[in-house]
């Protein structure tokens, strides 16, 4: 949106429906008074606080096709609801940007993994005892199970109502599910992130889940916050690579986008 242009909640809510099945979210980007730029997330069903990989497109995007922006290490996105986070350029470098992930909140719970795997269409022994279960929110309120074995991780498929109603009853946005065990030994980990409240059952790209599991990793000792990445997605697609550092004791999330469709949107 630029040029003044601005649209009512309703319209964004009724653009992002159109999109269900395309996208997972839509990202509204536009002017801003206290930032460089405004973004605004969107996903068929409601508002969402906060969107780390479409924050990562649509920056990576933008900074590659203005040349002016590309001289630029670092910009400022402004957020409905997480504040202004930084955008750290680095496509010269690593052919990627990194985002300041918003500020964590160590939430817990005491949710039996018994119930957890029910949900999930887990048994119980599938969950690994190794590593604890937890709620961490940087950006989205974001429940992390651990799983034992990479081949069950990856053929995970729950029921989308169920685990909707779910995530409702306990006010949890995002179910995160990880292995330490790898596709690529380049990779930390492998996780799959599912999102059943925002109108789809799984996200391929995470940033926020992403960046709450950096969290957890250095919380738990299993990273120590040099760069790494992590892989993410199920096992019939291609996984997506998801790139984590820390900064100032911060972690920020980073990766790369593809142009698929160039056009106008008319309303």
């Amino acid at each position: 949106m630029g040029n003044g242009q601005t649209l009512s909640t309703d319209q964004m809510l009724a653009i992002a429906r159109q999109h269900k099945g395309f996208v997972s979210e839509v990202i509204y980007c536009s002017e801003s008074s206290s930032a460089d730029y405004k973004l605004i997330y969107y996903s068929s069903e409601c508002e969402v606080d906060f969107c780390g990989h479409g924050t990562i497109a649509c920056m990576y995007s933008l900074i590659k096709s203005i040349a002016e922006l590309m001289e630029k290490s670092e910009l400022v996105i402004e957020t409905n609801n997480k504040g202004n986070l930084i955008v750290y350029n680095r496509i010269s470098e690593q052919d990627a940007v990194f985002i300041t992930a918003p500020e964590p909140k160590h939430i817990g719970t005491d949710l039996p993994s018994e119930i957890i795997a029910q949900n999930l269409k887990l048994r119980s022994e599938q969950i690994c005892n190794q590593y604890p279960i937890d709620i961490i929110d940087a950006g989205l309120r974001t429940l992390i199970v651990p799983l034992t074995a990479l081949k069950d991780e990856v053929n995970v498929y729950p029921h989308e109502q169920q685990l909707k109603n779910f995530c409702l009853d306990h006010d949890i946005d995002i179910i995160l599910i990880f292995t330490k065990e790898v596709q690529s030994t380049q990779n930390i980990a492998h996780t799959r992130v599912f999102a059943p409240r925002f109108g789809y059952l799984e996200d391929p790209a995470t940033g926020s889940g992403n960046s709450a599991f950096g969290y957890y990793m250095i919380k738990n000792k299993l990273w120590d916050g040099t760069g790494t990445s992590i892989e993410q997605g199920n096992t019939g697609m291609e996984f997506n690579i998801v790139k984590l550092i820390t900064l100032d004791g911060k972690i920020l999330f980073g990766g790369r986008a593809t142009e698929r469709i160039i056009g106008k949107y008319l309303i």
